[in-house]
């Protein structure tokens, strides 16, 4: 247990109002940010992207760091909401520090990338929507302007991405400002709002600012960038490691995890081949997905049809665990599916608006020409990223409005603690008995993909070599790159051929990332084993999930701290 001498209890509120006002004062400074939080009374703004935005937004961190680091909390539930906060912030500044903030452009993750999420979450019905709507596409070129001021500056001071993700990301850039008949983002973004006939005019004209300022864009990480960019896509050991404490919230030895990820790619293997055998005798795991994927009873033709699919088993999800295994408020029982505007092959979660005004929700970015779904491979993905996977974490932390501060329910976001708890999440359904033999292939499959990312994402950074027999038949003894890497995925997952593309280009772009859901999940499976061992027959795994849930999203190593009542 945390101790209590020297504590001061006037701190606990100040570790509240630093928290508070730094979710404020940010969100005033990103308002796309903002928007994704579910805050929208900055909708009508783009984030300043240009070097000024950027350091103003640095100080105010830094600010809000030192305010922190002076509190001495007595209550241990504010000790854990200060700890938290100063591994988060302390992280970011780390990550500033280093260079590896403003220049970070990769096909998941860049300024671009979330201004269109952002656009995508924003209300489009009524007067005010539709006036921060047109407002926000008329700061879209400027903002983009002052980005390729900001990524000129860092790549002045050496700080680059690969040349590889300037490339990819500008294809994806005149994918988003339309092709041929196709129209761009824009303007099928303010297709789908009901306006005034001038309005709609103006609204139009903006979308073609907008689209013209993307291109624009494209073609200034093409021509300025790409020349500028890594040739070498690994990062090496040194920001490896410090990208994979940001998204994990924990101290970690990659060698070990990547010994350790090619043991656990055996053991899911071999459940595989365990799990085939029962659904066909005989069969190899291969063998059985073709008999699925070709069997009507587990398949779904059109998007449409597969959005409606998702929304009733997440209904459905919601009937089943809710009570029993998890205790689900009202407020929690509303996530949508929705099929993304764009066509990158991801799926992704958005989670509710503070006041729950605007739901979570489920997007699915479907390949361009993609009709055919497998139900038995995709069930896996909608519990990952809705019930009981990312909405009901994320939706339970917004929910907690009596013990955790704003900053803890809206902002924090520890990649290794949201994505290993929506992994585990996959692997409950199974346990709970909630899905069938061919849904636990799927799900095991999926897992398969989840270890194979540790492998090559920690293998590439580290420009490491594939070990010897027995432990690998694969390519034993060569070095890892990327050529390499795409045959060992697609020896490892059912990615069709552009999907497994976009997987390669994402290790390499956005290190560290990857690797969270499996090692994040190693370490729920850790903290669950530890409690169950401390408590023994006393231990509730309900309680167990409603103690862990209640904590927020927070760094790995804090949590296995609150949770297992380890000493620093």
């Amino acid at each position: 247990m945390v101790g209590h001498q020297n504590r001061d209890p006037s701190a606990d509120e100040r570790i509240d109002d630093i928290a508070n006002n730094y979710v404020d004062a940010l969100a005033a400074l990103d308002p796309i940010g903002s928007t994704a939080l579910g805050l929208d009374s900055h909708d009508d703004r783009v984030t300043d992207l240009s070097p000024d935005g950027f350091d103003a937004r640095a100080e105010l961190t830094q600010h809000a760091l030192l305010q922190m680091m002076r509190t001495q909390p007595a209550l241990e539930s504010r000790v854990v909401a200060r700890d938290s906060f100063l591994e988060r912030l302390g992280v970011e500044v780390e990550m500033e520090g280093a260079g590896l903030t403003r220049s970070h452009v990769s096909v998941v993750d860049s300024c671009v990338h979330q201004l269109r999420e952002a656009f995508e979450l924003m209300p489009r019905t009524g007067e005010r929507a539709l006036a921060n709507l047109s407002a926000r596409l008329e700061a879209t070129p400027k903002a983009l302007t002052g980005y390729q001021v900001t990524l000129l500056d860092e790549a002045a001071k050496g700080h680059v991405s690969a040349s590889r993700q300037y490339v990819k990301v500008a294809a994806q850039l005149r994918r988003w400002s339309g092709q041929g008949d196709v129209r761009s983002y824009f303007h099928e973004l303010v297709g789908t709002c009901a306006a005034t006939a001038s309005l709609k005019r103006q609204l139009d004209k903006q979308a073609d600012a907008a689209t013209a300022a993307v291109l624009a864009f494209a073609r200034f990480l093409e021509s300025d960038m790409a020349p500028r960019g890594h040739l070498e896509d690994a990062v090496g050991r040194e920001h490896y490691e410090l990208r994979l404490r940001m998204f994990l919230g924990a101290v970690t030895d990659p060698r070990e995890a990547y010994d350790w990820a090619w043991d656990e790619l055996k053991r899911i293997s071999r459940e595989m081949e365990k799990i085939a055998r029962d659904i066909a005798p005989g069969a190899t795991p291969d063998e059985v997905s073709r008999i699925l994927d070709d069997d009507p009873k587990h398949r779904i033709e059109g998007a449409s049809a597969f959005c409606d699919w998702m929304q009733e088993r997440t209904d459905r999800t919601f009937d089943q665990l809710g009570g029993r295994h998890f205790d689900i408020p009202a407020e929690i029982r509303r996530l949508r599916c929705r099929i993304a505007a764009t066509a990158d092959g991801t799926i992704y979660y958005t989670g509710p608006s503070e006041n729950f005004s605007r739901p979570g929700q489920i997007w699915w970015s479907v390949p361009e020409g993609k009709q055919t779904f497998s139900t038995w491979r995709e069930a896996t993905n909608v519990h990952h990223e809705g019930v009981p996977g990312h909405h009901l974490q994320v939706a339970t932390s917004v929910y907690r409005a009596d013990t955790l501060n704003r900053w803890q329910r809206l902002m924090c976001w520890v990649s290794g603690h949201g994505e290993g708890w929506a992994l585990y999440a996959e692997t409950l359904m199974a346990e709970f008995g909630l899905v069938g033999l061919p849904e636990t292939l799927g799900m095991l499959d999926a897992q398969r993909l989840r270890t194979a990312r540790v492998i090559l994402d920690i293998g590439l950074h580290l420009g490491l070599r594939i070990p010897e027999e027995p432990v690998s038949a694969f390519r034993p003894g060569e070095l890892w790159n990327p050529v390499l890497a795409r045959e060992f995925l697609r020896d490892h997952s059912h990615l069709d051929d552009r999907i497994l593309d976009f997987e390669i280009d994402r290790y390499l772009g956005w290190p560290g990332q990857a690797p969270s859901y499996k090692l994040g999940e190693r370490c729920w499976l850790e903290a669950r084993s530890s409690v169950e061992s401390q408590l023994g027959r006393d231990f509730n795994l309900k309680a167990f999930h409603h103690a862990a849930l209640d904590l927020g999203s927070i760094g790995l190593d804090p949590m296995l701290k609150v949770l297992t009542n380890r000493e620093s």
